[in-house]
């Protein structure tokens, strides 16, 4: 490799990390967590994680990670939605949905059937458009600053994937805190495997 490919990749770490630094920082992630965690950990709902594409890879990733430090929550795919896997949704439950244009059609219909099925559930929208269609049918919105994409074309996610899923790694700290999750917390989710193991360590090594 080359200092010119050393240089590039430096840039391209460096856009990332501009990316992540502006993100927009303001009260909403404090409501956010407060909503969560009164609908979830208070009523006993979850949180539906949902994206396309991209986008839902990184809500699924969500979901996953939510679920494992003690907040429950599922990934639900927009198209499936549409053929009977809405009914997983209740009423104490939070729509969590990830668009970076604030107007993708899959996410837009899906907030539009949770609502005819549910009107009262809360809609929260991690995007790069506050002033979109979603945006709009939203309880709170959670602006990732919308970067420019490092892809050369200016089209594929790459930036605009990674401030969503800082973004849910902030909310995963934060609810963490909240409900005071803990290593013994953890290890009664994770069995198998190495974060498994280790977890059961730190728990002894605290008795």
């Amino acid at each position: 490799m080359n200092s010119g490919s050393i240089e590039e990749i430096k840039r391209i770490l460096a856009r990332e990390a501009e990316a992540i630094n502006s993100i927009p920082v303001n009260g909403n992630f404090a409501r956010v967590v407060e909503m969560i965690h009164e609908k979830v950990h208070g009523r006993g709902g979850k949180i539906i994680a949902s994206g396309m594409g991209k986008a839902g890879h990184v809500a699924n990733h969500m979901a996953t990670t939510l679920s494992s430090t003690g907040t429950p929550a599922l990934f639900l795919h927009p198209s499936e939605a549409q053929h009977g896997d809405l009914g997983v949704i209740r009423e104490n439950d939070v729509l969590l949905v990830l668009s970076n244009s604030g107007k993708t059609r899959e996410i837009l219909e899906l907030v539009q059937l949770t609502h005819s099925l549910h009107p009262g559930i809360p809609v929260v929208i991690i995007t790069g458009n506050p002033d979109g269609p979603l945006a709009r049918q939203s309880s709170l919105v959670l602006f990732t600053g919308n970067p420019e994409e490092i892809c050369p074309l200016g089209l594929t996610p790459t930036t605009s994937a990674t401030t969503m899923a800082v973004i849910g790694d902030v909310l995963v700290v934060l609810l963490m805190k909240k409900i005071k999750f803990t290593a013994l917390d953890y290890a009664k989710r994770h069995h198998g495997g190495y974060l498994g193991q280790k977890s059961r360590e730190s728990v002894y090594e605290n008795q």
